[in-house]
C-alpha cells in the first residue's frame, strides 16, 4: 500500500520534477484542492487520470471515501493547487487519518516547489534558523504573533493575502519600524518580485504602486 504526497508548481508549470510526473502517470487518483487547476497541470504533460477534490471545506464523508478507495487497493496522490501539500495547506489531517487507520501503509513525499524554501532561497536573510507561521490569522492572536516576531532572534516567515498584507505591514511597523522585511510576491510567475526594506519603506512602496497589491506573498522578517 502507498500514498503519495507530490509537490506541484508554485507558478511556473516547469517547474515540476520528472519523477512526480511518473508518479502522476502511475496512480489510480489524484487528489487536490481545485480539480480545474490540477487538471491544467494534468493536461500540460499528457497525464489522463480521474481527479477528486480534497480542500479545507471537505465533509468528513470525503475523508471516509478516500479511505475506502485506499481499502479497495487504490494507490492514490495528493497535490495542492501550488507547492507542496500539507505545509500551510488542510491535507495534513488526511495523512494523520491515512497514517492512523492504515499502520502498515508507505507514505511517500515526492518533494517539489515550496513557496517557503524559495523565498528563503533568494531572501538574503539568514536561513539556518528560522521560524515559519504559514498563514496568520485573520483577527484572533493576530497581534500576539507580531509581538512574537518582534522579539524573534531568528527570521520569521509566513504568507499573506493581497487583501491583509497592507494591514500586515501596518502592524510589522507598529511593532518594528526599523526591522528589515523581505517580501516576495509571484514567485516563479512572470511579475514574480522582490522587495526589500523596512515596514515603512515596504508599506510606501505598495501605497505608491497599487497595481502591485495583487498575487501571492511571502513575507520574511529579520530577526532582531
Amino acid at each position: 500500500m502507498k500514498f503519495y504526497v507530490i509537490g506541484t508548481p508554485i507558478g511556473n508549470m516547469e517547474d515540476i520534477t520528472y519523477r512526480a510526473v511518473r508518479i502522476l502517470s502511475e496512480v489510480d487518483l489524484v487528489l487536490c484542492e481545485d480539480t480545474r487547476v490540477t487538471i491544467n497541470l494534468l493536461n500540460k504533460y499528457s497525464i489522463k487520470k480521474p481527479t477528486l477534490s480534497f480542500h479545507s471545506q471537505s465533509k468528513l464523508s470525503k475523508t471516509d471515501k478516500i479511505i475506502d478507495l485506499i481499502k479497495e487497493g487504490k494507490t492514490l496522490a495528493l497535490v495542492s493547487d501550488a507547492g507542496t501539500p500539507t505545509i500551510s495547506d488542510p491535507g495534513s489531517v488526511l495523512v494523520s487519518k491515512i497514517k492512523e487507520t492504515f499502520p502498515e501503509i508507505e507514505i511517500i513525499a515526492i518533494p517539489g516547489p515550496s513557496a517557503l524554501v524559495s523565498a528563503l532561497s533568494i531572501s538574503g536573510l539568514p536561513a539556518s534558523d528560522f521560524t515559519f507561521l504559514g498563514f496568520l490569522p485573520h483577527k484572533k492572536g493576530r497581534e500576539t504573533l507580531f509581538k512574537e516576531i518582534a522579539d524573534s532572534e531568528r527570521t520569521m516567515v509566513f504568507y499573506e493575502s493581497p487583501h491583509r498584507i497592507l494591514k500586515a505591514l501596518e502592524s510589522l511597523k507598529k511593532f518594528m519600524p526599523d526591522r528589515k522585511v523581505v517580501i516576495a510576491r509571484e514567485l516563479t510567475k512572470i511579475f514574480e518580485q522582490i522587495i526589500s526594506g523596512t515596514p515603512v519603506e515596504i508599506e510606501k512602496y505598495f501605497n505608491d504602486h497599487p497595481d502591485k497589491v495583487r498575487g501571492e506573498f511571502v513575507v520574511l522578517v529579520a530577526g532582531k
